[in-house]
This record gives C-alpha cells, sequence and structure tokens, in this order.
C-alpha cells in the first residue's frame, strides 16, 4: 500500500533483488546490459574495479546465474569473455521495473 504522505510504496523495498542492487555489480550488469558481450579486461577498465573485486563480483553475477563466462585463449594469452544470460536479462529488467515504480512515487 502506497503511503499517502510520501508516495512511496514500502511493499516494493522487499522486491528488490539484492544480487543486482549492489553498486559494483549494478555497474557491471548497466555495461553489459547494453552490449553482447565484453571481454574482462575491457569491463575492468571500464568500471575501473581491481582485478580481485571484479572478479568477485562476476562470481556472484554468475552463481546467481545472471552472466555467462566463456574463458579460452587468444593465441597463448587468456581470453575472458562475459556475456548477460536470458536469466540475468529479466532479472535485470524486472530490476529496472521496481526502482523505477519505487522512485516514481517520491516526490520531487
Amino acid at each position: 500500500m502506497t503511503d499517502p504522505q510520501s508516495g512511496l510504496d514500502p511493499h516494493l523495498l522487499p522486491d528488490i533483488d539484492q544480487v543486482i542492487h549492489t553498486p559494483t555489480r549494478l555497474m557491471v550488469l548497466v555495461y553489459l546490459y547494453v552490449v553482447e558481450s565484453v571481454d574482462y579486461v575491457f569491463l575492468r577498465r571500464m568500471t575501473g574495479l581491481t582485478w580481485g573485486s571484479l572478479a568477485t563480483h562476476i562470481n556472484k553475477l554468475e552463481e546467481a546465474g545472471y552472466i555467462a563466462v566463456d574463458k579460452g585463449y587468444r593465441g597463448k594469452k587468456p581470453h575472458t569473455i562475459i556475456r548477460m544470460t536470458e536469466q540475468g536479462r529479466n532479472a535485470f529488467k524486472e530490476y529496472k521495473d521496481t526502482m523505477q515504480e519505487l522512485l516514481s512515487g517520491l516526490p520531487d
């Protein structure tokens, strides 16, 4: 039920996906949402995260089924490609819709 004073529907708060809502994972998913795939080096450069921090968040997103990580080689160098899964794309859309609905109820 929407609070008439604030316009906020507090029932939406528990629906926020906490895997996505973490700022770092949200940043990663925002980049992945608009492209088909990225390599690990590009994503690290775009986010400004350390290798270890990015790896930790990539693992969380992969465990949730939101991204797929394909490891291979380019010549003799390791090359990792990351892409959003259909499950991840659906979860992100739902997250975006929930946040828009939640925030649209707030006064200006």
